[in-house]
């Protein structure tokens, strides 16, 4: 068989136009299928970097389209729903609630109208948000309800320009009621994750002096797992309804089921464009048996003398499907190799992580070795069956 493929080799250097065509489908095939996976790959790789890995093992409840009919009956989250909650679901970690509050920030004779988040201890930690500077709140923060603040980065640096925000004193106006604050703390720069609130206040302070004994707005569910956090939606979602007894009486999203669903839409578009430039090897597959019956045609005599020698039919099949296999084999190679250089170049002008899909380049390698097998069979038959007098007489 090697020596099949030597001569197969040969062969091509014979017919240098001939071969390049025969390999061009090929090569187009397995390059596109390479380049479709890996900027697949890649996006679902920049999708899962944006939202980060924190927050993964959070479900998000709040209240659902629902709410705004007047027969709707409507869930009261307070203190008696997060207990009755972690008794009857498992795999539940911790339950957070928040409440967010339309303000108005003022320093000096600079003011914003911001979106303020009321917090309980520990939840930015829960998050993975991390600061800049200063600290979190601690839980006596939380219990006393002290006038803290903490503040996003951005709004700080509007606020602050020089950096020296932690210790300052800022007013917040709610309800055109203004309370003073003491900052904190500042947070890093968020490039991550789906908690972007500009400012942060201790739900015990809301709960004493904004809104006595307020319902949340929010319910941050912690999973004891990312895995877990996938499955709670469905779960939680149905133990609402049921506690209301009204469908879409809340919206429950979590980050972790949002990825999953991005990367199954990904990889379900990768997986049919991946189809569609499979056809083009399917179509270069009926070019090459197209060039092997030419080929067999132009070489009768030859395959007359092998045959005169002594070659049988099975040695006469093997030399024409190793020579169209190793169309396909080369034109598969040199198609991974264009793959991966056409992908480096396009994930490198769109500053993505350069990701190869190798599962992808071995099934469109043996699918190209495949078609040329295929195609290459019949061609290889009619040589097989040729007289070897007809052959020589060249009819």
């Amino acid at each position: 068989m090697f020596e099949d493929f030597l001569y197969a080799i040969n062969s091509f250097k014979r017919s240098k136009t001939r071969t390049f065509l025969s390999l061009l489908g090929i090569i187009i095939g397995v390059a596109s299928v390479i380049v479709i996976t890996s900027m697949g790959a890649s996006s679902t790789k920049k999708v899962e970097s944006t939202f980060g890995t924190a927050g993964l093992d959070v479900v998000s409840i709040s209240s659902g389209f629902m709410r705004r009919r007047r027969d709707a009956v409507t869930l009261s989250f307070d203190e008696s729903f997060r207990q009755n909650m972690f008794e009857k679901i498992s795999g539940i970690e911790k339950i957070w609630y928040k409440n967010t509050l339309s303000s108005t920030l003022t320093y000096g004779d600079t003011s914003s109208s911001i979106s303020t988040s009321a917090i309980e201890y520990g939840y930015l930690e829960m998050y993975g948000m991390e600061l800049e500077s200063g600290s979190f709140f601690t839980y006596t923060d939380d219990k006393e309800g002290s006038q803290k603040i903490i503040l996003s980065h951005d709004l700080a640096e509007s606020f602050f320009p020089a950096g020296d925000a932690v210790g300052k004193k800022i007013i917040l106006v709610v309800s055109k009621v203004s309370f003073g604050f003491e900052i904190v703390g500042v947070l890093a720069d968020q490039t991550t994750g789906m908690e972007n609130g500009s400012a942060y206040i201790p739900r015990g302070f809301y709960s004493k002096k904004i809104e006595p004994n307020p319902l949340a707005s929010t319910i941050m569910v912690q999973a004891i797992s990312n895995q877990k956090a996938t499955e709670l939606v469905d779960i939680l979602e149905e133990y609402c309804n049921e506690e209301s007894g009204t469908e879409g009486s809340v919206d429950v999203t979590s980050m972790q089921s949002m990825l999953d669903q991005m990367s199954e839409i990904t990889n379900t578009m990768s997986i049919m464009l991946s189809a569609i430039a499979a056809i083009s090897l399917l179509v270069g597959g009926i070019g090459i048996m197209n060039i092997m019956i030419v080929t067999v045609t132009e070489r009768k005599s030859e395959i007359g003398i092998r045959k005169a020698l002594g070659a049988s039919p099975a040695d006469i099949r093997q030399q024409f499907l190793v020579e169209s296999a190793s169309i396909t084999l080369i034109g598969g190679l040199l198609g991974i190799f264009l793959g991966i250089l056409i992908s480096l170049a396009v994930e490198y002008v769109q500053s993505n992580e350069f990701i190869i899909n190798w599962g992808a380049c071995l099934f469109s390698f043996v699918f190209s070795v495949f078609v040329g097998i295929f195609f290459g069979l019949n061609p290889a038959s009619r040589a097989a069956k040729l007289d070897p007098v007809i052959a020589l007489s060249g009819e």
